[in-house]
């Protein structure tokens, strides 16, 4: 029998794993008001997601993968499924209930936190250096090493690079502040500082922080390796703007190089510049992402999600029909119906992916921010007093949410939670341990509410000095030095004895 070559063509939109877990790394990094703005691109970008109308029922989800598998069939296959996404709860839920004492608890406590303020004004006013040496508490660091990283991000420039050289950062250290540290662990203290928001922040150079952000895994480009080797190749004709040699030496056609400067121009040079210096006085409005609600007579903590305002997201009717009209006859469509076919399969796929992320997105935050109130379990159930904090690093989230620490360090990022006591930043509950006269560790939170007591309980015409304020402290059981004491003492705006006196 002889045998016959038949090629065949077939389009189709393939989403590796890898540009699935980015696009969902970036959902989790946003916040409540960025993810209203996002989904509102999502829904202008793809014409196959829409808005569902209210009271609508769509059924349940339906895997596009399933319709595909018929596509090879030669009749179509009955199909009644619709593709939607799992309608988010809200407490419409109650008026299914005749009265108020028939309403689960949970649905009530959740309607009561749904009805609290969303937007709370707080006054937030947040230094360059207090938001770097913020997210100090997310690595597990030793107290020396803490002190070492809060040096480095104090000289660092203000547009975030560092310009001193590392044997001076080590002279310095040991000459004004008493901290003995070698070139060697300057460089891995750096290393993890460049991996601090936003990145590029700690860079030696233009150079060297341009590639750190092209290293991030958040820049998703086919350019990328051709970007990097113009910066590590060409930087000087890149800074010149010398365009037409940097291109003629890539070798790289018009559309390629295009791309490639598209990339390269859109980095941030001057990554310090997103802070403002200027510790603002004004109220800022805060959007909490989580509202933590506490049932004091169960002790349990319960997690919601803030989606006020996050519309319900379906497939569109008219692309799943289109897709149902031609799914199984592949082989009898004419050119025009193939067209329409694989553009509505394309439109409902990417959709479909879209409603998986945002599931996948809100599961994550909710385990993550659950695990955290657990963590923090003292402080949410007895109240605003920060010295029930425990130490707490991304490492001791990760494990028990499931998660990766990357993970943990993103849903923290920007993120609120509000509690029947005010709201409060995520990075709030992260921070270091020191050892404590009994052994055991203790977030340097408190040991800073205890400082604080000691100083605002003194006799003010003898105040203590660092040197009495480190035995006093040694006597509440913690075991501190001056400069310590000193440090501390100055981030909490505390003037020194002399001139408390």
């Amino acid at each position: 029998m002889p045998q016959e070559l038949i090629q065949t063509q077939e389009e189709r939109q393939i989403q590796t794993t890898q540009a699935l877990q980015v696009a969902l790394a970036r959902l989790i990094e946003l916040p409540t008001a960025d993810l209203r703005s996002r989904i509102e691109e999502e829904l202008i970008d793809n014409a196959a997601l829409e808005v569902s109308t209210e009271g609508e029922d769509f059924g349940e989800d339906h895997s596009l993968n399933e319709m595909e598998e018929n596509d090879h069939a030669e009749d179509e296959a009955d199909i009644n499924d619709t593709y939607t996404t799992e309608p988010i709860e809200t407490t419409d839920e109650i008026g299914d209930y005749l009265t108020e004492d028939d309403v689960p608890s949970y649905l009530l406590r959740r309607r009561d936190a749904e009805q609290s303020q969303i937007e709370t004004p707080l006054t937030y006013g947040r230094s360059f250096y207090e938001e770097l040496t913020e997210q100090i508490g997310e690595h597990s660091l030793s107290q020396h090493e803490v002190e070492v990283m809060e040096y480095i991000i104090g000289s660092l420039d203000s547009d975030g690079l560092l310009r001193k050289s590392l044997p001076r950062l080590a002279d310095e250290l040991a000459v004004y502040h008493d901290i003995e540290t070698d070139e060697e662990e300057l460089k891995r203290l750096l290393a993890i500082l460049q991996t601090f928001e936003p990145r590029g922040i700690g860079a030696t150079s233009l150079q060297e922080c341009l590639l750190i952000q092209l290293d991030s895994p958040d820049i998703v480009s086919p350019y990328k390796e051709q970007a990097k080797r113009i910066l590590t190749h060409y930087f000087k004709d890149f800074v010149a703007k010398h365009w037409d040699i940097v291109q003629q030496r890539m070798k790289m056609d018009d559309e390629a190089f295009k791309s490639v400067t598209h990339l390269l121009t859109h980095l941030n040079p001057a990554p310090g510049s997103v802070f403002n210096e200027d510790v603002s006085s004004s109220a800022q409005v805060v959007t909490p992402d989580f509202f933590i609600v506490v049932d004091e007579s169960s002790q349990t903590i319960s997690v919601l999600l803030n989606e006020d305002d996050l519309p319900d997201l379906r497939i569109s009717p008219a692309f799943y029909d289109t897709v149902r009209q031609y799914v199984g006859k592949s082989k009898t469509l004419t050119r025009d119906q193939s067209d329409a076919y694989i553009y509505a399969k394309q439109k409902v796929e990417s959709a479909q992916n879209f409603l998986n992320l945002i599931k996948r997105r809100n599961s994550t935050l909710r385990i993550v921010m659950q695990t955290i109130a657990e963590h923090q379990r003292d402080f949410f159930l007895e109240g605003d007093d920060e010295s029930l904090l425990h130490p707490m690093a991304l490492k001791d989230i990760a494990p028990k949410a499931g998660v990766d620490i990357s993970t943990v360090s993103r849903v923290a990022a920007s993120k609120y939670c509000q509690t029947a006591y005010g709201v409060y930043p995520l990075r709030f509950f992260f921070s270091n341990e020191m050892p404590a006269g009994s052994g055991e560790g203790v977030s340097s939170r408190k040991v800073k509410l205890a400082l604080r007591d000691i100083i605002e309980h003194e006799d003010k015409r003898h105040p203590f000095s660092d040197e009495a304020l480190a035995k006093e402290m040694q006597k509440r059981g913690f075991s501190i030095a001056r400069r310590t004491v000193a440090k501390y003492r100055d981030q909490m705006g505390l003037p020194s004895g002399r001139l408390r006196k």
